[in-house]
């Protein structure tokens, strides 16, 4: 394919199969100082690299590439896979799938836009500095409808885009999905206390209760960021990641051993939290953090300790923005418990280019109702917040 912006430059696409045969700086002079880490070459080289996200596993790598064509430079690209089964997204469609099923249609092999295991929103569609990116963003949504329909594809899926390239792609025929995390916002918070003044008085009372339990038990907690991390708690953190894994019946093992080896490549922006008992650890979380976010990813623990969970995944990392100045904390996907202690419903959005056209038609119908139940939720939710209003004095006024 050879599309042209409306001027003399042409620009060449190409798809690549695996981020390995793509130069990890020339990939990376896409990637901007506030996109996450996930986005990242060597992020993705440890995906692939590790064979946890391969054609083995149902996650093929097929990145798109967009270059200049005289001068070959990369001006745009976005992270692809052939996608054999719906796992390991946060963006469900297995109905959409059993719909086909019924319909006749193969619904796999599909194609997905986004971060394998990673339900983070950030930008998809990555362009060099200073290139067009409003007419970069429709060739490459053009290019993967394309695809679907040169390779007898079901269809695209673009998730956890930002709301900017989803509207470009509803524009190119693109069904918007929406769906809502929970996240937690720093107020200039200058201590925890701070945190817990803007809780309503259940809960504060109920956190502060669920924080003196961990002395209770005779248990510390260590947050680790960056060098500070020894490689030799990699192993570790990949053991406490399977004991929560094995523990859930719809659990499955996406990550290997080695992948945990080779993201040592990214320990700047890595951050753990450890619980210790006796000077053994017995729980933790592997958190990742970049451009004022921190990221929450994996738990798991090797003792069952009252209320462990919420201390080490949520309060630990809480103060550890607070202390840091973190603007933001995405703990993942799901859990109102998370909405329990002040983080609030945010909206998330993807984009779903369905090949056949009766497919299409009624995926758009229960987007609609799927839609207005969506943000009747968030609006409660924020309604019902259990964080007070900030003072007057802390209201900015124009």
């Amino acid at each position: 394919m050879n599309p042209r912006d409306g001027s003399a430059h042409a620009m060449e696409l190409a798809v690549v199969e695996g981020i390995s045969k793509i130069g990890r700086e020339e990939w990376n002079t896409l990637v901007a100082e506030d996109d996450s880490p996930f986005i990242e070459w060597d992020w993705l080289f440890a995906m692939e690299e590790s064979a946890s996200a391969t054609r083995k596993t149902g996650w093929a790598p097929y990145h798109l590439m967009l270059r200049e064509q005289a001068s070959k430079r990369l001006i745009a690209a976005c992270p692809v896979y052939l996608k054999s089964h719906s796992m390991g997204e946060f963006v469900f469609d297995h109905g959409w799938a059993d719909a086909a099923s019924g319909a006749g249609i193969n619904y796999y092999p599909k194609l997905l836009v986004g971060v394998p295991f990673t339900p983070h929103t950030g930008r998809r569609f990555l362009t060099a500095p200073g290139a067009e990116r409003a007419k970069l963003v429709p060739i490459m949504a053009q290019a993967l409808a394309k695809l679907c329909e040169d390779n007898n594809l079901s269809s695209a899926h673009v998730n956890f885009l930002e709301e900017d390239e989803a509207a470009a792609l509803v524009r190119m025929g693109f069904l918007e999905r929406l769906g809502y995390q929970y996240h937690w916002h720093n107020a200039g918070f200058q201590e925890f206390n701070d945190y817990l003044n803007r809780l309503k008085h259940k809960r504060r009372s109920a956190v502060r209760h669920e924080r003196a339990a961990l002395d209770e038990q005779g248990i510390t907690i260590k947050v680790l960021a960056g060098e500070e991390i020894p490689d030799s708690l990699f192993p570790s953190m990949y053991r406490l990641y399977l004991s929560t894994i094995d523990k859930l019946y719809w659990g499955r093992r996406y990550l290997t051993p080695r992948f945990f080896e080779l993201v040592k490549s990214l320990k700047r922006h890595l951050c753990f939290v450890l619980a210790y008992r006796a000077n053994r650890l017995i729980a933790g979380t592997f958190n990742v953090q970049k451009a004022g976010v921190l990221y929450g990813r994996y738990w798991g623990c090797f003792e069952e300790h009252r209320f462990l969970h919420f201390n080490v995944c949520y309060y630990a990392g809480i103060e550890h923005c607070i202390r840091h100045g973190v603007k933001r904390f995405e703990p993942g996907a799901g859990g109102e418990y998370k909405w329990l202690r002040g983080f609030d419903p945010a909206l998330t959005r993807s984009a779903h280019f369905i090949a056949h056209p009766g497919l299409a038609r009624a995926i758009a119908n229960y987007l609609k109702r799927e839609r207005r139940e969506i943000m009747t939720w968030i609006e409660q939710g924020r309604e019902r917040s259990q964080l007070k209003p900030p003072p007057p004095s802390d209201i900015e006024t124009e």
